[in-house]
């Protein structure tokens, strides 16, 4: 009996050896998780702008769970809707897992995000940062609704908001910081605006201002620098 058990011991070895992948092969590993992609909106515009934006991620690899697009009231104070992506951004990490986002913004967008990164602390929390026609410096067309709103009041060059944005380091922290511009922009006055000291500042030819939200090489671009 002891050398039947003995043997069937030895089958069962032999077999789990047989079936077992060497080191290396089998079932690939889980690729890492991407970095979750924070996407915020400007002024007159609202989460909806973003549907070719994850249309381009989404070709690019993304999938559904790894992008989000960020709400705000655009009326509002800019500092006021940077708070709220201060939230926005914790919840994406606590949903996520995540150590960090990266943060892609259009137009007032910039604002918001540069707020968040430079006087809230968000740069700790932020690997990229992706600003695509941001008003990072003002644009004279605030000038039209400055009555309506405070954020076109600090979106107005030479207001005291955009003064302590411009001061010190333009791009805080360890963030990955890239720019798109372009002299069609239409929207943005002056068009170089959006160049950061301290970013990757990129020219581009002629696209306007709502083209950046639709462009879909520029779009693939960005999916890409957010991957690299």
């Amino acid at each position: 009996m002891r050398k039947i058990s003995r043997a069937l011991a030895l089958t069962a070895a032999v077999a789990a050896l047989l079936t077992t992948a060497p080191a290396g092969t089998g079932t690939a590993e889980a690729a890492p998780a991407r970095t979750p992609v924070v996407f915020v909106h400007g002024y007159l515009s609202d989460a909806v702008i973003w549907d070719s934006a994850r249309t381009a991620f989404r070709s690019a690899g993304y999938q559904d769970g790894e992008l989000f697009s960020y709400a705000y009231d655009f009326l509002a104070s800019n500092e006021a809707s940077a708070r709220g992506l201060a939230g926005f951004v914790a919840k994406v990490k606590k949903d996520t897992g995540a150590q960090q986002v990266d943060i892609v913004n259009h137009s007032m967008g910039g604002l918001v995000s540069l707020w968040y990164a430079k006087e809230l602390g968000g740069a700790a929390d932020i690997k990229h940062m992706a600003s695509l026609a941001g008003s990072n410096h003002g644009t004279y067309t605030a000038g039209l609704c400055t009555v309506v709103s405070p954020s076109c009041r600090e979106m107005t060059p030479g207001s005291a908001f955009l003064g302590r944005l411009a001061s010190g380091d333009e791009t805080p922290g360890a963030v990955d910081y890239r720019t798109w511009y372009s002299p069609c922009d239409g929207v943005i006055n002056p068009f170089t605006s959006t160049v950061l000291d301290g970013a990757v500042n990129t020219l581009l030819p002629c696209v306007t201002h709502l083209g950046f939200l639709t462009d879909e090489g520029l779009l693939s671009q960005v999916a890409s620098y957010l991957k690299a």
